[in-house]
């Protein structure tokens, strides 16, 4: 009895589902930033969606919807956002591989809710 409790005890433990990250940072082939912010929208409603980098004390917003903020004029006609399948929106940004900061917190809001990643810079 006490050792298949132990035995089952061990398995619950193993099946606790993990917590994916929310937000994702890669350069595709083509040579485009590509962010993935994955924080669920909320139902029934327009969400606002908000992408930006901070490198050191400065922060620069890439793009976004929210009224009354714009992004920075380097970004303009350069980033594009979509919204992907399931959950979620995905940052696209041209020509900045060899611009990228090195050591850089990506950030994004969905509906204020926030995720962030920070990401060095390899050779």
């Amino acid at each position: 009895m006490l050792k298949s409790l132990f035995v089952y005890g061990v398995l619950g433990v193993l099946l606790i589902p993990a917590k994916c990250d929310l937000i994702s940072v890669c350069v595709k082939d083509d040579n485009d930033l590509r962010v993935d912010c994955m924080v669920e929208p909320k139902p029934n409603k327009i969400n606002s969606y908000e992408f930006s980098w901070s490198s050191g004390s400065k922060e620069t917003l890439i793009n976004t919807n929210v009224s009354g903020s714009s992004a920075d004029a380097q970004f303009k006609d350069k980033s594009y956002v979509e919204e992907l399948e399931l959950q979620g929106y995905r940052l696209t940004l041209t020509g900045f591989r060899d611009k990228l900061p090195h050591n850089t917190t990506y950030m994004c809001k969905i509906s204020g809710v926030p995720a962030s990643v920070n990401v060095e810079k390899g050779g």
